[in-house]
């Protein structure tokens, strides 16, 4: 049973935890483009990904609760405990501070569009919301590698 919870915590992962990290960079790039439609439905992704990404938590649990005694490992065994904070620090960054900054963008690139359209000059996205967006999903990205190094290191 164990081999089956990890193969489906490592697939989770690889498939759900990977797009949660990586379509807020294809966002910065459709939103210095000004594609509007297109942030916004990667903002959607991305929280869907998020709360997909606890599907993955829980089996890690499992994976704990499941592991051989002689390994002696519980969720306070030290790397465990950190990759746990470490998550639920990237989960939290990706809800609170990413996907509402995509949301901004899409705002800023829609509004942008129509002042193009009505005579404007630009229709770019704001970079104040470009640059919450770039330094959140940074942080997710670099917390999530960091667990990925404590998951195989085992320090």
């Amino acid at each position: 049973m164990e081999t089956v919870i990890s193969i489906l915590h490592v697939t989770g992962a690889v498939f759900i935890v990977g797009p949660m990290a990586v379509l807020p960079m294809s966002a910065l790039r459709a939103a210095r483009k000004g594609h509007a439609q297109q942030v916004a439905t990667l903002a959607r992704s991305t929280a869907v990904f998020s709360y997909l990404s606890l599907i993955v938590f829980l089996l890690g649990f499992a994976l704990v609760g499941l592991a051989d005694p002689e390994y002696d490992l519980s969720i306070t065994t030290p790397w465990v405990l950190a990759s746990i904070v470490l998550y639920l620090i990237a989960v939290a960054v990706s809800v609170f501070v990413v996907v509402p900054a995509m949301k901004r963008a899409a705002r800023d690139a829609d509004a942008g569009a129509a002042a193009v359209s009505d005579g404007g000059t630009s229709g770019a996205v704001a970079v104040a919301g470009r640059a919450a967006l770039t330094a959140g999903s940074g942080a997710v990205a670099v917390l999530l590698v960091v667990v990925v190094i404590l998951m195989v290191w085992k320090p």
